[in-house]
């Protein structure tokens, strides 16, 4: 556009968020959370277990013991996870929790394949970027450096991972999402995971898996999940993997159940630390979660009523876009198969703006640069689109404004230009 076309743009741009900034909303996008009506649909555990408290395997529920949980739950989460219920344990009710300790262990006592704690030199993680804030949150607060890796497609740079892990022995970690990323939706492909294991790195390289949104679809069915425990044996590197993943989004988010599945090694490594601090889970809530879900086939019913719910928000998200922004190629965005949020990518430069109008609109949006390490968006153009809170009606306002905050801060960039 010429410049009085710019100027005319921003014009009906400014008036448009007026009137935005007029209405006195107060719309929240920032946290990837399940609506009232998906948390209705676990309405029914709450009357679990009942009297019935022994479970079927014998476990008198209310008492204390069992550390790797109940089988009847492990045995779902392996059939969800392909890691088969003796490579898996059920605990508390966060796996964020889960890669926490096991953070804390390494750097107290390093890892089954460690000479030393991980706290007793510098270390360094790999985080796939844009990625999961929670993620980054743990390893900053533990002074551990974290270098950006592209996630694409179809997983992580592995040639960027293997050049880098090739030349620093200090790299001890890798964080990752395999299946419907946070925030971008991208799944890890067979062979990027089979590449990934087979790297050349130190012995105590450890990759944490979590399948946070592992069956969480937005079509018919979910991709089947990667064998990763197998495919780490057949690289030669049986303990390099962690994997994680809890029913935080598929029963009710502050009382789900964990879930953490590794070699026979890992599990070890980690009950003997974490037994310093349980006598074990609790197992009545593990109990009712087998009740209610059953097995893995119930786990997938109940998703499919989830993307019920879900899914029209996810497309309601995508059709604002391209409505509003799609002839201006001014963003570009994920079109997710599942998981629980929309990438969205604004012109470099805008981001925080952007961000910064829908908030004094009364949008709140997550904070720029939250998908990187350190808060820093190198070219601050990342938005991460939260759309399952909301009702649609307010989801519908928030998107539309979002876009008008996006339309405006790229005109007075283009305009500041000429």
């Amino acid at each position: 556009m010429s410049v009085e076309e710019l100027r005319t743009i921003r014009t009906d741009l400014q008036k448009r968020y007026d009137a935005l900034c007029a209405a006195g909303l107060k719309l929240d996008l920032t946290r990837g959370k399940p609506g009232a009506d998906q948390l209705d649909l676990s309405a029914p555990m709450l009357s679990l277990p009942g009297d019935d408290y022994i479970s079927p395997s014998g476990t008198d529920c209310r008492n204390y013991g069992g550390v790797t949980g109940l089988p009847e739950l492990r045995a779902i989460f392996g059939e969800m996870f392909a890691t088969g219920a003796e490579r898996t344990i059920a605990l508390g009710n966060a796996s964020l929790q889960v890669m926490h300790d096991i953070i804390v262990f390494s750097l107290l006592h390093g890892n089954v394949d460690s000479e030393k704690p991980w706290g007793a030199q510098p270390i360094k993680f790999l985080c796939p970027v844009p990625g999961y804030d929670r993620h980054f949150g743990i390893t900053e607060k533990y002074g551990i450096e974290m270098i950006n890796i592209a996630m694409n497609p179809n997983g992580p740079d592995v040639d960027a991972c293997a050049q880098l892990l090739a030349d620093d022995p200090s790299i001890k970690g890798m964080w990752l999402v395999p299946t419907y990323s946070n925030p971008t939706g991208y799944t890890v492909t067979d062979d990027v995971a089979r590449r990934l294991l087979a790297l050349d790195a130190a012995a105590d390289f450890r990759v944490f898996w979590d399948n946070a949104y592992a069956v969480h679809t937005l079509v018919d069915a979910a991709p089947a999940p990667l064998p990763i425990l197998d495919m780490a044996e057949e690289a030669g590197h049986q303990n390099r993997v962690y994997v994680f993943g809890s029913t935080s989004k598929i029963t009710f988010a502050g009382a789900g159940v964990a879930a953490l599945a590794s070699s026979q090694a890992n599990l070890d490594w980690f009950t003997r630390n974490i037994s310093a601090a349980t006598i074990g889970p609790d197992k009545i809530n593990q109990l009712r979660h087998v009740q209610f879900l059953r097995d893995a086939d119930g786990v997938r019913a109940h998703m499919a009523r989830h993307r019920e719910i879900i899914a029209p928000k996810f497309q309601l998200v995508l059709d604002i876009l391209e409505d509003r922004m799609g002839d201006a190629k001014i963003a570009s965005w994920t079109s997710p198969e599942g998981g629980y949020f929309i990438s969205l990518d604004v012109v470099d430069g805008t981001a925080a703006r952007t961000i910064a109008l829908a908030k004094d609109a009364g949008i709140a949006l997550t904070a720029a640069g939250s998908a990187f390490p350190y808060k820093t968006d190198p070219h601050d153009r990342n938005i991460r689109i939260a759309p399952t809170f909301p009702t649609t009606d307010e989801l519908r306002t928030a998107m539309d404004g979002v876009a008008t905050c996006a339309l405006l801060s790229a005109t007075e960039v283009l305009l500041d230009a000429q």
